[in-house]
């Protein structure tokens, strides 16, 4: 279908309001909410969800109520689809920040300030400008190709909408419930965050069941809301892999493992010794590690197909696009200049380079880095673009990109080594996360960008407005994602003296080493700075063991510095838990074990290779092997959350009688649990900042008022397993399931009755 064959809602000759202050300050806002949640989401388990169109209806229901209050004129579709253009931002870059950074921990880089920001800000922005040219073949000229699926969904929301259908009714009742129930759970312990039950026990001096396992679930409202959001089939495979991890392999592992009078490499303990956590990060980790790898090459490798007609179709529809001289006679044809594009591409690309803390220079190696980043994004930001026309933004493979662009980069890199035109080193690692960094961040930002402006084409808006406005959403997103990234990461991070007691004689040389403080925690009232050793994973020829140390004048460790992002620490110094304020970060091991693996040439292939065979094996099956990988690598207690939520979704669409594949996604309980993410994780997040003043949280803290926990212990000791059980975990399970009782009468309601 051509363009002249189409009508958008808003004719191309109609003039409106459309670019104007308010609702580019909006969208900002909004962008900064959900990009907030979603940096905590990708942290917590490698996922997200679209914000366009919960962001689309807020939109609409925030200006109508500021309409009727004020008086003011009502906002215009156009308006609003600047709000939604300008939030989307927000979510496309939390994912690609959270999958990317944290490895800078892992290979013994600091997440400092200058790094997060520069590669965010930047990244973003590249990934949009990079799509601007490519407007034309994907949004115009296969208008009746590629559906673009999240794009007509918020295009049919914001039409409803100008004609009076829509409200935010359920989401800001989500965000409430979410907000008080994370506060209970968070802040005023009325209930565990975890429920969980061994399933296997001591009987007669024998063990009955299953060996090290335990059958778990954190009762979160945001990973239930992701779960009903992404339905039945993903929830199911992704706890298949947990099932299988947990249950299956964990269990093997004690079982076959108990008997060893030695350590069995990678763990250093016998395994008879090991908690059921540190099972998981000795063997489980490498085995969902190489399953998440071989996943996201396998989903590239599926769409293969595509993406090499994608490339081949774009460069063809480009040139035949800009030489048709077809484009700038109306409003809705007018994009930002393509010279204006590429000088500003360019110079980001640039200025990449100029930061220091970026490993590139304008050296040999920062030259070949700049050439693999304007390649590489490029091809990748065409890729996400065309297969969110496809597939949609939420199947968007972009981890599986990063995979390849981070494989890719270091084969490059250890070539050159190979040749002797550089030298492999702590650096060079850096160099390849950022290329990687910026590549998945750039194709991230361009599919959304293509999403947002498929959306404005059916509604009849005019392209440079939105990529106006979508540059400022993805500038402001970015600041302030990279900010709470930082802030999370500081605010759980646990400092330990009892960690390196056994480190006491070790002295290092500080010679070139920065100074730091303590900055939270019970030690915080330390004021004196100390030099600041990091230590990558692969650094094991040390003294020390890997991790990030302040050591005194004398090179002594005194602190261990465990990170909320992959951190180890169980329990602080004063023996209470401080995991539950850990981040997993599912995917960003990955790239920390690609980087080292390939540039160090050791990995423990091993276990890798099995996970490899196990996503291999589920391909085999016709099953997903990607969201099965995550499965395996997460912990089963976060898995569980996102299956009930999925089996909710399940029953609500038999009741409904929706076929599979037509989903509607503004119904009500798609924004209902919207809101549970959206209220859940905000909540998370600002909680989190109460670790800077732990007297705060002993204060808040109504679990021992409540006993719960003690009586628990008291039926225990006396042999009653069951009401142990109960008093424990039936208040959490009691919280948990009135949340999930809320969704699933919500779905349940016809969806008019259910928005009145």
């Amino acid at each position: 279908m051509q363009e002249s064959e189409f009508k958008p809602f808003v004719s191309s000759e109609t003039n409106i309001p459309e670019l104007t202050w308010f609702p580019v300050l909006m969208g900002a806002l909004l962008g900064i909410v959900f990009g907030a949640s979603s940096i905590y989401l990708v942290l917590k388990v490698g996922l997200t969800v679209s914000a366009s169109i919960p962001v689309a209806v807020l939109s609409i229901t925030l200006f109508r109520a500021i309409s009727s209050i004020t008086g003011l004129r009502k906002t215009t579709i156009l308006e609003n689809n600047i709000v939604q253009t300008t939030g989307s931002a927000g979510e496309s870059l939390a994912f690609a920040v959270g999958l990317i950074m944290p490895a800078l921990l892992l290979l013994g880089f600091d997440i400092d300030v200058v790094r997060v920001m520069t590669i965010s800000v930047f990244g973003g922005l590249l990934g949009i400008l990079l799509m601007i040219p490519l407007r034309q073949a994907f949004i115009v000229k296969q208008h009746s190709k590629l559906t673009f699926p999240e794009g007509r969904a918020c295009a049919e929301v914001l039409i409803a909408g100008e004609k009076g259908g829509s409200t935010a009714s359920m989401i800001f009742s989500g965000f409430g419930l979410g907000f008080l129930y994370q506060a209970g759970m968070q802040v005023f312990k009325l209930w565990r965050d975890e429920a969980a039950v061994p399933l296997f026990a001591q009987t007669a001096g024998k063990t009955v069941g299953l060996k090290g396992a335990s059958l778990s679930m954190e009762v979160s409202p945001s990973l239930l809301g992701v779960g009903y959001i992404i339905g039945p089939k993903i929830a199911s495979i992704m706890v298949a892999g947990g099932v299988l991890a947990y249950l299956v392999i964990a269990p093997m592992i004690v079982t076959f493992g108990e008997g060893l009078e030695a350590p069995l490499e990678p763990g250093t303990k016998l395994i008879r010794q090991m908690s059921s956590g540190e099972i998981r990060s000795s063997y489980i980790l490498y085995i969902g590690a190489g399953a998440v790898a071989a996943g996201g090459i396998l989903s590239m490798l599926k769409a293969m197909p595509i993406i090499l007609g994608a490339v081949l179709t774009s460069f063809r529809d480009l040139v035949a696009s800009r030489t048709s001289g077809e484009t700038g006679k109306r409003r809705t044809d007018t994009d930002l200049p393509i010279p204006l594009v590429f000088v500003a591409s360019l110079l980001l690309v640039g200025l990449l380079m100029a930061v220091p803390q970026l490993g590139l220079g304008f050296g040999f190696t920062g030259m070949v880095g700049a050439a693999m980043i304007v390649v590489f994004g490029f091809l990748f930001v065409t890729v996400a673009s065309r297969l969110t026309g496809e597939i949609g933004s939420s199947s968007n493979p972009i981890s599986g990109m990063t995979v390849a662009t981070l494989l890719l980069s270091c084969l490059i890199l250890l070539a050159l080594d190979g040749f002797g035109w550089l030298t492999i080193n702590k650096e060079i690692k850096l160099t390849a996360l950022t290329i990687a960094g910026v590549v998945c961040i750039a194709s991230s930002n361009g599919g959304s960008t293509a999403q947002a402006l498929k959306t404005g084409h059916l509604i009849g808006a005019t392209p440079r407005s939105q990529q106006i406005a979508i540059l400022v959403g993805a500038l402001t997103s970015a600041l302030v994602v990279g900010l709470v990234l930082l802030a999370l990461n500081e605010a759980n991070t646990t400092y330990s003296k009892k960690a390196v007691e056994a480190f006491k004689d070790i002295k290092i040389d500080t010679a070139g080493l920065a100074k730091g403080k303590v900055r939270s925690g019970d030690y915080a009232q330390d004021k004196s700075e100390y030099y600041v050793l990091n230590l990558g994973r692969a650094e094991t020829d040390k003294a020390l063991p890997p991790g990030r140390y302040l050591l005194d004048d004398q090179g002594t460790p005194v602190y261990l510095v465990d990170p909320a992002v992959n951190g180890l620490l169980k329990e602080d110094d004063q023996g209470r838990d401080v995991s539950k304020n850990k981040f997993d970060a599912p995917k960003t091991v990955l790239m920390q074990l690609i980087i080292d693996g390939i540039l160090d040439r050791r990995l423990p292939w091993g276990l890798v290779l099995i996970g490899v065979v196990i996503a291999v094996t589920l391909e085999l099956s016709g099953v997903a092997s990607l969201p099965f990988a995550v499965g395996v690598y997460l912990p089963l207690a976060a898995s569980t959350p996102i299956f009930v939520g999925g089996m909710i979704r399940w029953m609500v669409d038999r009741y409904h009688r929706i076929p599979e594949g037509k989903e509607d996604d503004s119904s009500p309980s798609v924004l209902l649990s919207s809101g549970y993410i959206a209220g859940g994780a905000i909540a998370a997040v600002l909680f989190s900042f109460l670790n800077f003043r732990k007297e705060w949280l002993d204060r808040l803290n109504l679990s021992g008022w409540l006993g719960w926990e003690t009586k628990a212990e008291e039926f225990m000791a006396n042999g009653d397993v069951l009401r142990s059980f109960m008093y424990s975990n039936g208040p959490a399970m009691c919280a948990f399931g009135f949340l999930a009782l809320a969704l699933l009468v919500v779905g349940m309601l016809p969806k008019k009755r259910a928005l009145e």
